[in-house]
């Protein structure tokens, strides 16, 4: 009955030990607990990423895009106009139809030393990445487009990565605030509060990565430049006739700009050349007048021996 006895209070001094130490540790493992619930959802999400990503990679290259995708769309487009002022304001009347936007825009108004004004353009637009065909086919109506190209970036893991960080932080966030709530003591409290400020951090990083992506993905980026010329460059491969004969158009042109160009030099420039016309006239005139001058006192100059060359006087 003794043994009985002492076996019992063993046990109910061991279960008040366990009550107690599990009262005062209750928020640190609650906490590491919500730790290890966040990290789980965070390295599942992303597997599930991978797992559709490669099976939609076995989409061929057609001209639909796979759907459920996320698509980073870029044009680069290279164009030629004879009147740029007026293709400026048909581009931008093609934008606003389009609901695009012209990101950054630069303009050239041409050299101040040609007789001729090679003036150009270059803008990053915006357009709804649904709508670029229809921005390059209004693009291709209104200005001699020289070259277009087009690439599609797939961002659909890095995507859905991000997304599954920003739901698992998000998670993590609201059990560190229900910890909080249930810290017992300033450390924990303190800890948790350390904790929550590095996953508010991160999570706001994040979800701005997302914001990037969604803007990124919804307009496509176009880089447009735009060049004012006189003759439009053929697109078409030109037959040997056309390669001569253009040739030879071309050099002749080019004869003649560059003598109009040395002309209007000339004229732009009188004032210079005139003053230093005088300044040459002016001392080539003094170089003759010295050299004369001397010349002439060489010729009346008498003409004398030295003094040892005289011969001695005769005394007798």
């Amino acid at each position: 009955m003794k043994k009985w006895t002492a076996l019992l209070l063993t046990l109910c001094l061991l279960a008040a030990l366990l009550t107690g130490c599990g009262a005062g540790s209750a928020s640190t493992a609650a906490y590491d607990k919500a730790a290890g619930m966040a990290e789980e959802v965070n390295y599942a999400a992303p597997m599930s990423a991978d797992s559709g990503a490669m099976a939609d990679s076995s989409t061929g290259n057609t001209g639909e895009l796979p759907e459920g995708r996320k698509w980073i769309i870029t044009v680069n487009m290279s164009a030629e106009t004879e009147d740029l002022d007026a293709l400026m304001e048909a581009l931008n009347e093609t934008i606003s139809a389009l609901n695009g936007y012209v990101e950054d825009q630069n303009s050239y108004n041409g050299s101040l030393y040609s007789s001729r004004r090679y003036r150009s353009a270059s803008l990053t637009v915006r357009i709804p990445a649904e709508r670029v065909e229809e921005f390059t086919t209004q693009v291709s109506g209104i200005a001699n487009v020289v070259s277009t190209n087009l690439s599609r970036e797939d961002i659909t893991l890095n995507y859905v990565a991000t997304e599954s960080r920003v739901t698992a932080l998000k998670t993590e966030e609201a059990r560190l605030l229900e910890l909080m709530e249930q810290a017992e003591t300033m450390a924990d409290l303190l800890e948790i509060e350390s904790r929550l400020t590095d996953v508010r951090y991160e999570l706001e990083n994040r979800a701005s990565q997302l914001r990037l992506y969604d803007n990124q993905v919804d307009y496509a980026t176009i880089y447009l430049s735009v060049d004012e010329v006189q003759e439009y460059t053929p697109v078409e491969e030109p037959t040997l006739w056309e390669r001569i004969s253009g040739g030879f158009m071309s050099s002749l042109k080019g004869l003649g700009n560059g003598l109009l160009d040395i002309f209007v030099w000339v004229l732009a420039n009188s004032p210079y050349l005139l003053v230093a016309g005088i300044v040459a006239v002016i001392v080539i005139s003094l170089v003759k007048k010295r050299n004369k001058h001397k010349k002439a006192a060489k010729k009346q100059a008498p003409w004398t021996l030295p003094e040892d060359a005289n011969p001695p006087k005769d005394n007798g």
